[in-house]
């Protein structure tokens, strides 16, 4: 429907900056929580993403930026400040990056320092609304910023609060961290292949083993212990874990999210 001409649309409350698969995910996990999809407005460049995203949805989408009471970023890094800026400048209220790598200090720099912000490292699993995030605020966020962002990234996963020093750590452990499971469950399809199951009923098996232990550790208790009731002395699992502790699996992960964390840490950087 065609708007009466020189109308304008009223301020939205919230305005996603990207109609990608982060900021998709994001709309999916607010709009199944509740949230009125009248309330929301996405900024897309592309003409064909903004009519799927408008049909599947039901949002309105532009591809300019709008004034907002919330703003999030879900560009991709190199032009989050470019964004920032704007937003600022149409008078959003406050903002929330997903961005890796993008600092509150450059986020401070677009936008002038006095706009909330908060800095979020989500994971990819916030596809299918069970992500990990960490968030913190500059200097001119409130806590009830800090609950608006953990209210929005919740809808897809699990918020926790950190210090930005600590971001690059998070970004190493869970930001990075669904590729080690994947690398897991790729030598677990192959492990079962090489000892004779077809590749479809490795695949099977694998996939659900760790959807069932990620279950399980969900329920709250400790991972060694949850490990020491599948291990019976001399047994089958005893005999496999020694050979992944001789192999060296726990100093390979340390290392994997140390070397994370560090790239982490140079990109920021620069």
């Amino acid at each position: 429907m065609t708007k009466p001409t020189g109308t304008v649309d009223p301020m939205a409350e919230l305005l996603i900056v990207g109609g990608g698969k982060m900021g998709a995910a994001l709309l999916g996990g607010l709009l199944r929580h509740g949230r009125d999809a009248e309330s929301i407005v996405v900024v897309e460049p592309l003409e064909p993403r903004r009519k799927e995203l408008t049909e599947i949805y039901g949002v309105r989408a532009t591809a300019e930026i709008e004034p907002a009471s919330g703003t999030i970023l879900a560009t991709k890094p190199d032009i989050v400040a470019t964004v920032a800026r704007q937003a600022a400048e149409k008078g959003t209220e406050r903002l929330l990056s997903i961005a890796a790598g993008v600092t509150l200090a450059t986020l401070d720099d677009a936008t002038g320092g006095l706009l909330p912000v908060v800095r979020a490292m989500p994971n990819t699993p916030a596809l299918v609304g069970q992500g990990a995030a960490a968030i913190c605020g500059n200097g001119a966020a409130s806590l009830e910023d800090l609950a608006w962002a953990e209210e929005i990234l919740g809808a897809v996963g699990t918020v926790v609060r950190t210090d930005e020093k600590l971001l690059d750590a998070v970004t190493g452990l869970s930001g990075s961290g669904p590729a080690y499971i994947f690398l897991v469950a790729e030598a677990m399809i192959d492990a079962g292949v090489l000892t004779g199951l077809s590749r479809i009923v490795a695949t099977e098996l694998a996939v659900q083993t760790l959807l069932g232990a990620a279950t399980l550790l969900s329920e709250g208790r400790p991972p060694a212990e949850l490990r020491a009731d599948v291990t019976s002395p001399g047994g089958t699992t005893a005999a496999g874990l020694r050979e992944l502790e001789q192999h060296g699996l726990r100093a390979a992960f340390a290392a994997a999210i140390e070397a994370a964390t560090m790239r982490s840490q140079e990109l920021g950087r620069t």
